[in-house]
């Protein structure tokens, strides 16, 4: 394996890194921010961005930054949600079973908020991933179930995530009752090339390595075919490190980046 190769004692680019040890752009720690105050104020927040730029790993470092003893985050991810799976999921995350009609399940769910909130003290944040597949009806709800108290107040902080679609549905007129109950919007951008370097070298001090592996021409390279897109850097650094170590290359340049991309990744 080429982690034995270059002397690192974890894989630097998978899926399974730490929160703690990831890299920190400005613009996540600026996000990560707004979305505390968001779960503060019980706020609707959408997030979105393009394939790749980590929506689903900035929600993953959100949920590990708040308070356990002062929220309690619930996450569902379903491109087929419907509001009576919905509820179901967030009962059933809460520890109870549902009830079978959707406005049953409806009530139940805010009387378990209700009581979460007055004996527990915890403030649910509710995270609903991929949220540019809900369909209008799903969507809808999600307005109606920010209602309580005769709309004074919102039982909980629900943060939508999505690809940049998902805020474009949002612009058209048949849910500008939807957009107007928005409170927060955060937008996730591709890394710049200097961001790109700093990501790459995070993850790679992260895995042990103590000296350089990419050439500067190689993480040109690197960056261009990615664009900047976290995932897409993952996947290319992860082929030319084992790419690399096949061939017996302590340094990876961009003639072996430019080799990999063709070989393997165009």
């Amino acid at each position: 394996m080429f982690e034995t190769f270059y002397g690192l004692s974890q894989t630097p680019f998978s899926r399974d890194i730490p929160t703690s040890q990831l890299y920190e752009s400005v613009l996540l720690e600026e996000t990560l921010g707004r979305l505390e105050y968001a779960a503060e104020r019980r706020w609707f927040a959408v997030v979105t961005g393009d394939c790749g730029t980590g929506k689903t790993t900035t929600i993953r470092r959100y949920a590990h930054t708040l308070n356990p003893s002062k929220f309690k985050v619930l996450y569902l991810s379903d491109s087929k949600l419907t509001p009576r799976h919905f509820y179901k999921g967030l009962l059933e995350q809460l520890g109870f079973e549902s009830k079978f009609y959707r406005g049953d399940a409806k009530r139940q769910l805010h009387r378990e908020i209700e009581l979460m909130r007055g004996i527990q003290h915890l403030l649910p944040v509710v995270v609903v991933d991929e949220a540019h597949l809900l369909d209008r009806e799903m969507l809808e709800e999600v307005r109606f179930l920010l209602n309580m108290k005769m709309d004074a107040e919102s039982p909980m902080a629900l943060i939508l995530v999505g690809q940049s679609e998902l805020w474009d549905r949002l612009q058209l007129q048949a849910y500008a009752a939807i957009r107007q109950r928005i409170d927060l919007q955060c937008k996730l951008t591709h890394f710049d090339r200097s961001e790109a370097e700093a990501y790459i070298q995070r993850h790679l001090t992260y895995a042990g390595a103590t000296q350089d592996i990419f050439s500067e021409a190689a993480l040109d390279d690197i960056y261009r075919f990615s664009s900047g897109a976290a995932r897409l850097i993952n996947k290319v650094c992860t082929h030319c490190l084992m790419y690399g170590s096949q061939n017996g290359h302590r340094i990876i340049d961009d003639r072996m980046v430019k080799r990999v991309i063709e070989g393997e990744l165009s």
